[in-house]
């Protein structure tokens, strides 16, 4: 893989990847970042990777949907492997406005699977980063597998279960070699505080209120971010073409005692003035529609075929995480107030590399 186009690398996870990738693995190429820069891209995230690595790293603004856009992109950097991180992914928003992640998630990865597939001479990989969601939801026993039917409950789901099965689809009927993974509830450095866990944290910083869904006994399996990372570029170079690999944190948590869990890592490293207890700010707001009660993941599959095991238990990435938002409060002041989206349309506008 000597051009590595990464979609959506400005986001959480991609970020997070191309860091990675570039500063800790064994790879060796160029990478392509395309990423739309919608409110959760934010090119801060990678100002240090640019200035490290200015010829093993290129930032294009382009938006998935555009083909022409994207066209350009595979051809100005003969571009022969694609990880695909970019998508819509906030389910409460995809409940109020549904109609982006249709958009990006089915008809951005179909622009991109077609740029491929015609391309596919020189194609070594399309690689699709998908999620536990797709599943539905558990009950309380048993685990996702790679052979769970889909049953997804939102529409942010039911448009990355549609993306997964397009991606299989381009592999059976026209010979396109990809791979696939789905995995659990991500959290790490860089993640934009409308999800759960930075939500948290900075709330409870602020002293604001810490709403928790319904009666917060929903359960997740939490994946920390560079684990998740090894794992795709793992499945990348050694996966079997074709093949969808679950990755999990083997993390279960009920959604409450991920709070409370950090209410008191937060009292622990920076105690509130009168030493009160940041639980007493946890609030409990009416439960969202279509909630899934349980997601769980094995990954046997991924631990037994490829040698991938996370390394990270919840406790200690959580402490990891407050840590880095502890550290990092102009980083969380600037995407909080937005101010990030005026420096991006300062400096970027579609199609221009920086």
């Amino acid at each position: 893989m000597k051009n590595l186009l990464v979609t959506g690398g400005c986001g959480f996870i991609g970020a997070n990847f191309i860091r990675y990738l570039l500063s800790e693995s064994d790879f060796t190429g160029r990478i392509i970042n395309a990423d739309k820069l919608t409110y959760a891209g934010n090119p801060e995230n990678l100002t240090e990777v640019a200035e490290k690595f200015p010829e093993r790293y290129v930032f294009v603004q382009a938006d998935l949907c555009d083909t022409k856009a994207v066209s350009d992109v595979f051809e100005r950097h003969d571009i022969d492997a694609i990880c695909h991180f970019a998508a819509e992914s906030h389910v409460d928003r995809s409940i109020v406005e549904p109609d982006a992640f249709i958009k990006t998630n089915i008809v951005g990865t179909f622009n991109l699977l077609e740029l491929a597939r015609h391309r596919k001479d020189k194609t070594l990989l399309f690689h699709h980063v998908s999620t536990d969601e797709v599943y539905g939801t558990l009950g309380a026993e048993g685990f996702f597998t790679e052979h769970t039917p889909y049953s997804p409950s939102s529409p942010y789901s039911a448009s990355k279960a549609a993306s997964d099965h397009i991606v299989r689809a381009y592999h059976r009927t026209y010979g396109l070699p990809v791979t696939l993974s789905n995995c659990s509830n991500n959290y790490g450095p860089y993640q934009f505080p409308e999800k759960l866990i930075p939500l948290m944290i900075l709330n409870a910083l602020e002293g604001k209120p810490l709403p928790v869904y319904g009666d917060g006994r929903n359960v997740r399996d939490w994946l920390y971010v560079k684990d998740h990372c090894i794992a795709v570029w793992t499945i990348m170079k050694q996966g079997r073409r074709g093949e969808t690999y679950n990755i999990g944190g083997r993390c279960e948590m009920h959604n409450i005692d991920v709070v409370r869990m950090i209410c008191d890592l937060l009292d622990e490293i920076k105690p509130q003035t009168g030493g009160k207890a940041r639980r007493d700010l946890i609030t409990f707001v009416k439960d969202r529609p279509g909630h899934d009660l349980r997601y769980a993941i094995d990954c046997t599959k991924l631990e037994k075929e490829l040698g991938w095991m996370p390394a990270e238990s919840f406790e200690t990435g959580i402490r990891k995480t407050v840590e880095w938002y502890i550290a990092h409060q102009e980083w969380v002041k600037r995407v909080k107030s937005g101010e990030y989206l005026s420096w991006i349309a300062r400096h970027y506008h579609s199609g221009v590399q920086k």
